[in-house]
């Protein structure tokens, strides 16, 4: 009798412990998957982000081109410094865009 009593007090407390262990990784596990799906979230976001900015940019060289064929608009410098200012942003936010794609393959 001894001997099945002290394997009963073994077992019990590993038994409870096994129970914890399983109850706080479910909820490391739920943890771990709203981070996820809070990063793909937030990597969405920074997608369109960056496509905003894109149509921005463009839509400004479109307008900046457009105002500067009237021939009564008389566009001064400022105007063909902000476009090719705007150009040289969007041509260094793709280089930039495609170096950081380059090194996520590598």
């Amino acid at each position: 009798m001894d001997f099945w009593a002290f394997v009963l007090a073994l077992g019990i407390p590993s038994g409870i412990t096994a129970f914890c262990f399983g109850i706080l990784e479910r909820k490391l596990d739920k943890r771990e998957k709203r981070r996820e799906e809070k990063e793909k979230i937030r990597e969405k976001q920074e997608l369109l982000v960056v496509k905003s900015i894109g149509a921005a940019l463009s839509l400004s060289e479109a307008t900046a081109e457009a105002v500067a064929r009237i021939p009564d608009a008389h566009c001064n410098g400022d105007m063909h410094a902000a476009l090719e200012y705007a150009r040289k942003i969007k041509h260094e936010q793709k280089d930039f865009l495609t170096q950081q794609s380059i090194e996520a393959i590598f």
